[in-house]
């Protein structure tokens, strides 16, 4: 049996307009971003803020399939007409929508995120809103040359990491979608079904463990502490 190459990601065939995306972006850049919560993969400057959160909350931008409290438009987002445009693109659930902002010379640590691959019933996106050519986001050795307007899935179970060597932030808007009928026929027209469904078999290292850990204990999903003490236990 041959092995299976698996898909990592995938440009999507969608483009946005930068200006429109800027524009909105400008609407929120005032408002009161936070330092990610996870401080443990990253130096330098990395803030967030949330446009879809549980209970509409802006500072949370956990994406959690588990999460019991209903996920709501937040505040910041009623005055961004363009961006409610971009999500009606999606056809699907929303589990979290937010804007991250990696500042000039900061670094996203090589980590993985938990369960968080199409083949887990999610997908996560990134539309470029500002970047430079300095920003260098790499997934599993692959240098991903993402630019403004144009929207990627990335299989963040796999290693990755983001460096911004520019001398302007780079703002992506994540969205994390809730795998269905509509999402299928879009990722299996670009790549087989079997690559995108398929899952190395991963093992944690002590540094990601902790990270997984730490994500749990901030967001406490229904049955998170069986989770945490199941991977405590390994």
């Amino acid at each position: 049996m041959s092995q299976v190459c698996i898909t990592k990601h995938l440009k999507l065939p969608f483009q946005f307009d930068e200006k429109q995306l800027l524009s909105d972006l400008d609407k929120v850049l005032e408002k009161e971003w936070k330092d990610h919560f996870n401080q443990r993969v990253y130096s330098g400057d990395w803030k967030s803020i949330a446009l879809y959160a549980p209970n509409g909350n802006p500072n949370d931008i956990f994406a959690s399939r588990a999460e019991p409290a209903p996920i709501m438009p937040t505040m910041f987002l009623s005055d961004c007409e363009y961006f409610q445009k971009v999500f009606a693109h999606f056809k699907c659930e929303l589990l979290s929508v937010r804007l991250l902002n990696l500042g000039p010379g900061s670094y996203i640590k090589p980590h993985r995120d938990h369960d968080l691959g199409y083949e887990n019933g999610c997908f996560r996106l990134h539309i470029p809103i500002k970047t430079n050519p300095n920003v260098e986001f790499i997934l599993g050795d692959v240098l991903l040359p993402m630019k403004p307007g144009e929207c990627w899935y990335t299989n963040v179970n796999y290693e990755h990491s983001v460096v911004n060597r520019g001398n302007t932030d780079r703002v992506h808007l994540i969205i994390d979608g809730q795998r269905n009928e509509w999402s299928d026929a879009l990722f299996f027209a670009l790549a087989s079904k079997e690559s995108l469904l398929t899952l190395e078999p991963i093992t944690y290292d002590e540094n990601t463990m902790a990270q997984i850990i730490q994500e749990l204990e901030y967001t406490k999903p229904e049955g998170y502490q069986q989770i945490i003490n199941d991977m405590k236990s390994r």
